[in-house]
């Protein structure tokens, strides 16, 4: 079936499904040519949105005011992922080609690199999350997942349970860890004292558990890339709950959820953004006009859901109110 008629046929079934929300404005931004913008991240505080440049090497800086884009170079061999803005103000980076956490101050632009321990090469890091203690956790997807701790550089880095996938990581409002992991197919709750993981299994088998969210009441989203689904884990009750995306073969890879707790997920194969409202179990279709938009990271802040299309060279931003 082709892309225009599995569209088609998307809409139509949302059309049916979905409730009436608050309007959504969508906003695109052209980065620079050939940059693949593979995560974003805007500032808490506003303005700044800051992006990882994956095949320059560069942490891009977009200014939503004025459309202007530049980039901080990372350094040679650099391969950044993913990014987050920490509780310190400066934007952390895991640079999968360098092998390392990078720290980029907004202010000065100094780049600080926390390489990671010699015998842990080529670990393909992935994402990362602060705790709520302060201390960055991350992912890499060749079987690992560590933390460091920005006060004193100190670095520990475990072996993952079944080895390679980690992926997705997140902190809930309570400041706990948790990521999934895309090979092995699991949820695991991480024990911040020991480093140890809980594994906990989603009902379908190798759904692909590809990246984590947390709402607002510390309740797991996961999108489920093989199975085309989106999850939810409730840790007070440790249940489980999926729900198959609309249309023939869907591809789950980002999730994100807003300030409203509603569950933004990218859908590979529609090539569109949805909306999930857990209220009414419904989803909401957002298709984006450019072709393979492969976003494959969201995140947002007050009134505002940005995703890097990575396959367009384009950041977007859906706002409401």
């Amino acid at each position: 079936m082709t892309r225009t008629l599995s569209l088609a046929i998307l809409a139509l079934a949302l059309a049916v499904a979905a409730p009436a929300e608050a309007e959504v404005k969508v906003q695109s931004y052209p980065v620079l040519k050939g940059a693949h913008p593979h995560d974003v991240a805007p500032d808490p505080a506003g303005g700044v949105v800051w992006y990882t440049a994956q095949r320059q090497g560069a942490l891009g800086r977009l200014d939503p005011a004025t459309g202007q884009v530049r980039h901080i170079p990372l350094g040679e061999d650099s391969r950044p992922h993913g990014v987050v803005v920490g509780p310190d103000g400066r934007v952390w980076i895991t640079d999968g080609g360098l092998n390392a956490i990078v720290a980029v101050d907004p202010r000065t632009e100094a780049v600080t690199s926390y390489p990671l321990p010699s015998g842990r090469r080529n670990a393909n890091l992935n994402t990362a999350a602060f705790d709520g203690a302060g201390v960055l956790w991350f992912t890499g997807q060749n079987g690992i997942y560590g933390r460091l701790d920005p006060k004193s550089g100190r670095m520990d880095v475990f072996d993952a349970p079944r080895g390679v996938g980690p992926y997705g990581i997140d902190a809930t409002p309570t400041g706990d860890i948790w990521f999934v992991s895309l090979a092995g197919s699991y949820l695991g709750r991480v024990d911040r004292e020991s480093g140890k993981v809980e594994v906990i299994d989603p009902p379908t088998a190798d759904a692909g558990t590809r990246r984590v969210w947390s709402d607002s009441n510390g309740t797991l989203w996961i999108s489920q890339w093989t199975a085309g689904q989106l999850a939810r884990y409730d840790p007070k009750v440790r249940a489980w709950k999926e729900w198959k995306l609309p249309g023939d073969d869907p591809a789950a890879y980002s999730v994100y959820v807003d300030d409203r707790d509603k569950v933004w997920v990218s859908d590979f194969d529609a090539n569109a953004m949805l909306r999930f409202d857990p209220a009414t179990e419904a989803f909401e279709a957002f298709p984006i006009a450019r072709e393979d938009a492969e976003v494959r990271q969201m995140l947002g802040r007050k009134g505002e859901t940005w995703a890097a299309e990575s396959g367009t060279d384009t950041l977007t931003v859906y706002r409401y109110e």
